[in-house]
């Protein structure tokens, strides 16, 4: 029997969501939400982001839709209202990176047996371009994949990355990995930014509608990620960029003013995937989907080329 969880339909900007409760195998409760679509092409597993939720892709979604895809998005473990790993819920944690993994086999599960329809694509943001890639070596039933801004690197400075990478290792061992992360804090980025200097979007009414969907729902925001977080990520990322590129159709997009993941890193990985194209976007900050309109359409506009391209077999 599928458990309804709540659906904030007042900030999603999409009326036609609905949620469940699902329970991994680990036993971490996370949220799962769909848009389901009468005659649709196929089905967009949506990955978000880091801090991320649910209804912050409603929009996505119905962009989507317009386009012929019914489309489904996932709370991960430790954000959105899923399960928090660390007393301190403001943390943002994962005990083994690959424990993302398992969200992704609940998602699938659910999904069909929510009976949505085939072929699955993937669209994935930021973390969730990591967790993605992961989760196409370890074989995602997908046709062809987008990412937004793919955290396969993390953005710091040359005298930062060693004491990165060296502070999160010998937290684990000294026994405090779920402290913030240096320079992180509680409150979560969005509603401590100044609209007209953040990071994410260069349209600021897309921004005041973050501010907005967390000031109406603050059970939502996560703060900074714990020392752990970093670690787990960091290595994850190493042995990921080691790997060949997965044989499937695949599309990024990366802004040229993107200042939170690592654009050399998104550049190398491109540069070796044989089917995968490389879309710079002047003038592009590090959330694309939310972006400009016109830069928004024109990304929506060739993902959903690419998928249309795979969906052939199943017309």
């Amino acid at each position: 029997m599928m458990e309804t969880a709540p659906y904030h339909a007042d900030i999603a900007g999409n009326p036609d969501g609905i949620c469940h409760w699902l329970t991994c195998v680990d036993g971490v409760r996370i949220r799962l939400g769909h848009w389901p679509l009468a005659n649709a092409k196929g089905t967009v597993l949506i990955f978000p982001g880091r801090t991320e939720y649910i209804e912050k892709y409603g929009r996505t979604a119905a962009e989507l839709k317009l386009r012929g895809y019914a489309s489904v998005a996932i709370d991960w473990r430790g954000q959105g209202i899923a399960d928090r790993l660390l007393e301190n819920r403001a943390i943002g944690h994962v005990d083994v990176f690959e424990d993302y993994q398992l969200d992704v086999k609940a998602m699938l599960t659910h999904v069909k047996r929510l009976g949505l329809p085939e072929p699955y694509f993937l669209l994935a943001h930021s973390m969730g371009g990591c967790i993605g890639l992961r989760s196409l070596y370890d074989d995602l039933p997908v046709k062809a994949a987008a990412f937004s801004a793919p955290m396969w690197g993390i953005k710091m400075s040359p005298a930062l990355r060693p004491i990165a990478w060296g502070l999160s290792s010998v937290s684990k061992p000294l026994g405090f990995s779920g402290v913030f992360a240096p320079g992180q804090q509680a409150e979560t980025y969005v509603l401590r930014a100044v609209a007209e200097e953040n990071t994410l979007t260069s349209d600021i009414s897309s921004f005041d509608i973050l501010k907005q969907q967390l000031t109406a729902h603050p059970d939502l925001a996560l703060g900074g990620p714990s020392l752990h977080w970093l670690n787990e990520a960091l290595s994850e990322m190493r042995i990921l960029s080691q790997r060949p590129s997965p044989n499937l159709p695949s599309i990024t997009f990366l802004g040229s003013d993107e200042e939170i993941v690592d654009p050399v890193r998104i550049r190398d990985r491109m540069g070796r995937w044989p089917n995968g194209k490389l879309v710079n976007l002047e003038n592009g900050r590090h959330e694309v989907l939310m972006e400009r309109p016109a830069l928004r359409d024109s990304v929506f506009d060739d993902l959903t080329t690419l998928f249309n391209a795979n969906t052939s077999e199943y017309a």
